[in-house]
């Protein structure tokens, strides 16, 4: 680990915090009967303090600039704050950092009440030992005085570095002689960061990573599937998770079986046509075996090994419930066939439980069925009582969730199981 201690701005640095800006921003022109800029004038509000940029941008004077500042975040303070996202990959980096022992501390030029807000709403107030802005009643911030406040007690210049993505990152940081770090990916640009004496810049937050944690792969990623019957939800809470997971920094690759790359798509339309109705158990369990192999080598295990979180609507428990039990073939079979799998076991597996006719009523509502949702009811008894015996088998990998309820109260229990095993 390059330092030991690292401080972070917040807008452009951590989170890709633009639209909750600059449309607050627009809001505070139109308040003010002021004709609101072009999107290139307003991007420009990101990062500066605020009243510098409204008595530069808006032609204020400074009483005009702290009128417009308290618009701004009448809008801000509602719905801007949420308009943001951390960049993604920057999670897992900020999680291996502080299991290395960094000590790592947030200075922004916002007010420290939405800082925190936004920090604990995105999940990542976790990995820091200090949050600092400004107080709601300043109106200019001083950023040399903002780094100095999250500094630890005792630290070592040498080993300090200050996260950046605009000019006053980097002269702050070259003010207390610790190593301004800029990155271009935000709001900034390279250009000027270069000019402003930036020590190191990183184009992405995988240089930025190389940068801080040099010579150091990046931890493997984690693997989530999402079981239960036709018609259960599992692909929406899928959806919603991804958006989850994304927003809060991870990398994500959304996949489904069979399917996830183009010639496991292929054997997809092929076992799911319903002109192949007669098509043998054994066929159908081996294609299905056959789109998984090329799946895990093609997709799961390359996005794993690049960090990546990989989310995939069913997978090798899905073989064992409609091929295994539906279908009669039994484990062993199934087992043979898939040790492709073998080389990527889930790490947690969602199973969406409910009763059968609220399932098949909505398995119906999605229009035509294909080939597998065509079966007969005794087919789908099996393939249920075989889910329920692999949740009682393995229950420390599979967590069984009530799916007839509201999307809402359902996606709460998926946040839960995603927040224990991301942390």
């Amino acid at each position: 680990m390059k330092y030991d201690t690292i401080l972070f701005d917040l807008d452009g640095t951590l989170t890709e915090s633009g639209a909750g800006i600059t449309r607050s921003a627009a809001y505070a022109f139109e308040k003010l009967g002021i004709p609101v800029p072009e999107q290139a004038i307003l991007d420009r509000f990101v990062g500066p303090p605020l009243v510098a940029s409204f008595m530069e941008y808006a032609g204020l004077d400074e009483a005009g600039a702290i009128r417009a500042t308290e618009l701004y975040r009448e809008r801000y303070s509602t719905i801007g704050w949420r308009e943001n996202r951390l960049y993604p990959g920057m999670a897992p980096l900020l999680k291996a950092l502080k299991a290395r022992g960094a000590y790592l501390g947030i200075a922004s030029a916002k007010p420290e009440l939405f800082v925190r807000r936004i920090a604990e709403h995105f999940g990542f107030d976790q990995y820091f030992d200090a949050i600092v802005g400004i107080t709601m009643e300043n109106t200019n911030a001083d950023k040399v005085a903002l780094l100095r406040q999250a500094l630890p007690g005792a630290y070592d210049p040498a080993r300090t570095a200050m996260v950046g993505d605009r000019k006053f990152d980097m002269a702050a940081a070259k003010k207390l002689n610790v190593a301004a770090v800029g990155v271009a990916f935000g709001y900034g640009s390279r250009e000027e960061l270069e000019e402003s004496g930036a020590d190191e810049i990183a184009d992405s937050v995988a240089e930025l990573r190389a940068l801080l944690l040099p010579g150091e792969p990046a931890e493997r990623g984690a693997f989530i599937t999402f079981e239960g019957a036709d018609g259960c939800g599992k692909s929406t809470q899928m959806k919603l998770a991804a958006d989850y997971l994304s927003e809060r920094g991870w990398e994500v690759v959304s996949s489904r079986e069979p399917g996830g790359c183009p010639s496991a798509e292929a054997i997809r339309d092929v076992v799911l046509d319903v002109r192949f109705k007669g098509m043998s158990p054994e066929c159908e369990a081996l294609l299905y075996a056959a789109a998984r192999a090329e799946h895990v080598r093609r997709v799961i295990l390359p996005a794993l090994e690049e960090g990546k979180i990989v989310l995939c609507d069913r997978y090798l428990d899905s073989s064992y419930a409609y091929q295994a039990r539906g279908r009669e073939l039994g484990d062993d079979f199934i087992r043979q066939i898939n040790r492709a799998a073998l080389a990527a076991a889930p790490d947690r597996t969602l199973l969406f439980a409910g009763d059968r006719g609220v399932t098949a009523r909505r398995m119906r509502a999605g229009g035509s069925l294909d080939r597998i949702e065509s079966e007969r009811d005794d087919f789908f008894d099996r393939v249920d009582r075989a889910f329920e015996e692999l949740a009682a088998a393995e229950p420390g990998r599979i967590l069984k969730i009530d799916s007839d309820r509201s999307i809402e109260e359902i996606f709460a229990d998926v946040r839960a199981a995603l927040d224990a095993l991301i942390g």
